[in-house]
């Protein structure tokens, strides 16, 4: 299993929301190019980022820092946030970003989303974002009528492998991961890649999502304030 640390991002800031509430959000870091560092110095090959004011709007107000952390480290980096044009999503890519979220597009967009993973094959992966059991859109601000397991059964047909589903009732609560959730994805949904986000907060939640095989999981708050050492988190992934 593959750890992938997180930046959020906001106003060039690294932050933390709590729930996904924009109104409790915590700043860590004014430089978040030496926190991917910091990630890269620890033994990780992989980065998460999203653009939390990007989510809001479907800008790019923080693609310099997403760049600069593609230019100046050797870590595979995923963007997501506001991604809702092939204009966005080509930005990225050349600038060396090595795989773009699709979430909100993915719901209000199908077809736009089906044509990406069609023209950019393993550079396209689906946020799933899930409260009370249905998927989440425009920065977790509004909530569809699909269901987690209806969305990833459309995406099934769409030969899209990385799926990054989060729990938002978990993010940043620091309470555990839904390990239940992701046992029942991967057992339903074989084909797709999944990568836990949203509550990971124990070296003990790793190695138990390790044992469920999945495919990655996202540490982000439990790093900042020291529950997690990113360089055990990566070998008890192993």
């Amino acid at each position: 299993m593959l750890i992938y640390p997180a930046i959020d991002l906001y106003d060039g800031k690294a932050v933390r929301l709590y729930k996904g509430d924009y109104a409790q959000m915590t700043v860590y870091s004014d430089d978040p190019l030496s926190v991917a560092k910091d990630f890269e110095a620890a033994g990780a090959k992989n980065i998460h980022m999203v653009d939390l004011a990007g989510a809001k709007d479907g800008a790019t107000p923080n693609f310099d820092v997403v760049a600069s952390v593609a230019k100046s480290t050797s870590l595979k980096v995923e963007i997501g946030g506001g991604v809702r044009s092939e204009e966005i999503v080509k930005k990225y890519l050349d600038a060396g970003i090595d795989r773009v979220i699709l979430g909100t597009a993915a719901i209000t967009n199908w077809d736009f989303f089906c044509d990406m993973t069609r023209k950019y094959p393993g550079h396209i992966a689906a946020g799933v974002d899930v409260r009370d059991g249905y998927i989440a859109i425009k920065g977790w601000l509004e909530t569809s009528a699909l269901t987690c397991f209806d969305f990833c059964e459309k995406l099934s047909s769409t030969g899209v492998r990385a799926v990054i589903c989060t729990d938002i009732s978990k993010d940043g609560a620091m309470g555990g991961t839904n390990r239940a959730l992701y046992r029942d994805l991967t057992g339903r949904f074989p084909d797709l890649d999944i990568i836990a986000s949203g509550g990971v907060s124990t070296l003990d939640d790793i190695a138990a999502l390790r044992d469920m095989g999945l495919h990655g999981a996202i540490v982000g708050k439990a790093y900042y304030i020291g529950a997690i050492d990113l360089k055990e988190a990566i070998e008890v992934a192993k």
